[in-house]
């Protein structure tokens, strides 16, 4: 990937939520652009939910697989889980067209595992264009 990649046109982010007391915590997630704004797919019960249930600032930047090498320039906003079905729906088709079989594969194999939870679609305002 090059460097200096958006949010919007990058493989992986790394997504920054924050606990109760302000500590940050970093985690490369895919994600897919949709009218101006970030959307990811998680676990309903994952860390990133409930610090977004908690609080919604966010920062997040286009990185690496890992998430250890930034690839962009951090963008700062808001986040929250969408509750509105249709928005849900449109983002995750969003999501099914930028990774396609990698991320049908990726749920067929939590199903298989037993590890497959309720999934909630985050998604993120950056403060500045994307």
């Amino acid at each position: 990937m090059m460097a200096n990649a958006t949010p919007g046109n990058a493989r992986y982010i790394a997504l920054t939520t924050y606990r109760r007391d302000g500590r940050p915590v970093t985690t490369p997630v895919w994600s897919a652009p949709l009218g101006g704004k970030i959307y990811v797919v998680t676990g309903a019960s994952t860390g990133k939910a409930r610090r977004l249930r908690a609080t919604s600032r966010v920062r997040f930047a286009a990185c690496n697989a890992s998430g250890r090498r930034i690839l962009g320039d951090w963008r700062e906003g808001t986040g929250r889980i969408v509750q509105d079905e249709a928005r849900r729906s449109e983002a995750l088709a969003a999501l099914k067209r930028k990774y396609g079989w990698q991320l049908s594969l990726s749920m067929a194999i939590y199903r298989l595992r037993g590890l497959y939870q309720e999934r909630v679609v985050l998604e993120l305002t950056p403060s500045s264009e994307i």
